[in-house]
């Protein structure tokens, strides 16, 4: 069903992080840009759509008064608002808000970390844009940060701390399918593996918690109000996001998720785990009975390879790319 493609070469190789790749297509420059985290470091690769024309440039993590960071960054993220595309960082000391092309930084977010060592790491983690001017990025503290972003310019303001979980934030995603029916717009899901459904606005009200089972929750995503969870113990699991029913449970992999994605327009789902499977799934929705079957499609085995970061390259699932720890490249597949 899927083969591979040439891959892309990267200058440094990826961190064992979840979710470690993001991909933003730009149709009018028929361009698609990766990012991919290591270490202090966002790598970036700019490609052309016919594959010839690559550009690569890499995103220092930040911090004021510094000279040169060290600090480590959690995850580098495409959020695509209505108006405006931007990438964001977020590290052990801050949030870095940028161009989508990575060329300016438009926004910086300092965490509040303790004067006195503590035994807690401060970082953030899990981004996400929802509605048409909110960016929601999570902290180590359980807490989520809502940003309100201006159409332009670069009057970025946190509007709202949204602090309903008391773990540590892994994952936050939006409504995917681009349908404004469903209630819930967002879920966001933490280290205990709670998932919390809210519904965005000027104040965001929390409309579901569903309870975890002290597994971690590494990724979420959220289409047509059904909130896929991928766990620690390798399950994937599908919830109705507002009444917290389980329609489904898929002992998917063997080892740690790391990396979930969604192809909104053909309800095909990723997966990406240690045990170096990554895994094509199709989602089907029965409106009459609300019911959500899921059906695996396709295999892939990235020999030797953690997986760690998984995207669809377009919102009808023909091709994605995938990223391992410590390999210094994004492996593309492309529909037969």
């Amino acid at each position: 069903m899927f083969h591979k493609e040439k891959s892309i070469q990267l200058k440094n190789s990826a961190s064992a992080l979840y979710n470690n790749l993001s991909v933003l297509r730009i149709a009018p420059r028929r361009l698609t840009y990766f990012t991919v985290v290591h270490a202090n470091v966002v790598n970036m690769v700019s490609t052309s759509w016919d594959g010839l024309n690559y550009s690569h440039r890499q995103l220092q993590s930040k911090e004021p008064n510094v000279a040169t960071s060290t600090s480590l960054i959690m995850q580098a993220a495409f959020c695509a608002l209505p108006s405006r595309d931007l990438l964001v960082v977020s590290s052990q000391k801050g949030i870095q808000m940028y161009e989508s092309d990575g060329s300016i930084m438009v926004y910086w977010h300092a965490l509040d970390t303790p004067e006195a060592p503590t035994a807690h790491a401060v970082f953030a983690r899990g981004i996400s844009a929802v509605s048409d001017n909110y960016i929601c990025v999570g902290v180590s503290s359980g807490a989520v940060l809502v940003f309100d972003v201006p159409s332009k310019g670069s009057n970025i303001t946190l509007s709202e701390v949204l602090e309903e979980h008391k773990e540590a934030i892994t994952d936050i995603a939006s409504e995917c399918s681009g349908s404004q029916e469903f209630l819930a717009n967002l879920v966001t899901a933490d280290d205990g593996g709670n998932l919390c459904v809210w519904k965005s606005g000027e104040e965001f009200q929390l409309l579901n918690k569903i309870p975890g089972l002290d597994m971690t929750c590494s990724s979420v995503k959220l289409w047509k109000g059904t909130v896929l969870a991928g766990y620690g113990t390798g399950q994937i699991r599908l919830y109705e996001a507002v009444t917290g029913i389980l329609h489904a449970e898929v002992n998917a992999h063997a080892r740690w998720i790391y990396s979930l994605d969604i192809a909104p327009f053909s309800g095909l789902l990723l997966s990406a785990a240690e045990d170096s499977f990554v895994r094509v799934w199709h989602l089907a929705i029965t409106p009459e009975t609300n019911s959500v079957e899921i059906a695996h499609l396709h295999n892939e085995c990235v020999t030797d390879t953690q997986s760690c970061g998984a995207k669809f390259c377009d919102g009808d699932g023909y091709a994605f790319a995938v990223t391992g720890y410590d390999l210094s490249e994004i492996i593309r597949y492309v529909q037969s």
